[in-house]
């Protein structure tokens, strides 16, 4: 006869499940932020049906990254940078260097989208909005439950854009025939967008978010394969879907020869598309990104700075409030871009061919994964992502060499 599980065993699926749920949205509402909405209105104004294929590429370049990140991360029970110090001393310590100094630079941006969007939604001026912001963050940091605040917030504002941008996307009643039709026969094939958009999704810190929480949530080992290998996808598929339904709301929009304000392109689309009620969901997407965004660079960041000093490591949720205040002052007080935040930008394109590339050395070494057997397939697939990143990245430097020497 078979036996039921108890209430402790049931309690204990039960919490698993949210994690695996909540890292898959800390991951996915880690890479829906301004940025990211930005580039796909501009994207979809530019490629129009044709952006369909940019997505559909993207995504399975998106999911051959991430599902080699988090699978060596969970099956050694790792961090990134103890990974990239195994593969090779002292390699770690720059990684965590490079995210450190990018996911300041990405946060800035985040704090900066949160204070658009409270002063879209209430008139709010950006340094009260910014403050308001920062105070919602530390909240979630401050809490005795560290990570079910966080599994819960991203969770609840990922449904919340998910649902909004549904609506602008119905509304605005965009050509879904020619899109899916795009989709696999575009009429030509944009590289550099699908580029941009790896390094959206996956690029930075954003693919060590998810599996950073399923870490320091103790799902690890082999036991987890299956669970790790489904949330990282789902992480994936959250963020991608939120992307599709951005690109039907702007297509609606642009598909009938309406122009997008440049200065801010996805708020003229939902504002052309469903009036000023379509210009407050605006508001509330953008600071719904931008606030999740905020404390998965806060929190991925700094968990790359556990291992340099155990202070770190014992008042993580100290650091993290620290790094978000950091990001805070530095919006409130720099009006334009430093030598530091456009340097650490261009930086962040190689944090993904590195930090991927380390994974992918890493699954061959037993003293690292153990007996866990990386399939080879993803390896392939792994080194191609790392091409395609080391191209892109290389090519941000270059942009940024030229703009330093005017």
């Amino acid at each position: 006869m078979a036996t039921l599980p108890t209430s402790s065993q049931s309690g204990r699926q039960k919490t698993t499940a949210g994690v695996l749920l909540g890292a898959a949205f800390l991951m996915a509402t880690s890479a829906i932020g301004p940025g990211f909405l930005t580039q796909t209105a501009v994207f979809t104004e530019q490629f129009k049906a044709n952006f369909a294929f940019v997505i559909l590429a993207s995504v399975i370049l998106d999911i051959g990254a991430q599902l080699n990140v988090w699978r060596i991360i969970t099956m050694s029970g790792l961090r990134g940078q103890d990974v990239a110090n195994k593969v090779l001393p002292g390699l770690g310590y720059f990684v965590a260097f490079l995210v450190a100094l990018g996911g300041l630079a990405f946060n800035v941006g985040n704090v900066g989208g949160a204070a658009m969007g409270l002063n879209v939604i209430f008139g709010l001026n950006f340094k009260l909005g910014a403050l308001i912001s920062a105070l919602v963050a530390f909240y979630i940091f401050l809490s005795k439950e560290m990570g079910k605040a966080m599994d819960n917030f991203t969770k609840f504002l990922g449904f919340v854009m998910l649902v909004l941008t549904l609506y602008v996307a119905i509304v605005t009643k965009p050509p879904v025939g020619e899109a899916v039709l795009r989709m696999v026969a575009p009429t030509h094939v944009p590289f550099l967008p699908i580029v941009t958009l790896l390094g959206g999704t996956v690029g930075g810190y954003i693919t060590f978010s998810g599996g950073h929480r399923l870490l320091d949530a103790g799902i690890t080992g082999p036991e987890h394969l299956g669970e790790v290998t489904k949330s990282s996808v789902t992480g994936i598929v959250i963020a991608s879907l939120m992307r599709v339904l951005l690109f039907l709301a702007v297509l609606g929009v642009v598909a009938t020869g309406a122009k997008l304000d440049p200065k801010n392109p996805p708020a003229s689309a939902f504002q052309i598309g469903a009036g000023l009620l379509g210009y407050k969901i605006f508001g509330i997407v953008l600071w719904a990104a931008a606030i999740t965004s905020v404390v998965g660079a806060s929190y991925t960041s700094v968990s790359f700075l556990r291992t340099l000093h155990k202070s770190i490591d014992r008042h993580n949720a100290k650091w993290i409030i620290g790094f978000i205040t950091a990001s805070t002052l530095l919006f409130i007080t720099v009006e334009k871009p430093v030598a530091l935040l456009i340097l650490a930008g261009s930086l962040n394109g190689l944090i993904l061919p590195i930090t991927l590339g380390t994974m992918l050395l890493a699954s061959r070494r037993k003293d690292i994964v153990g007996d866990y057997r990386h399939p080879t397939w993803m390896i392939v697939f792994g080194v191609l992502v790392v091409a395609i990143a080391l191209y892109a990245g290389i090519n941000s430097l270059k942009g940024m060499a030229a703009l330093w020497s005017r």
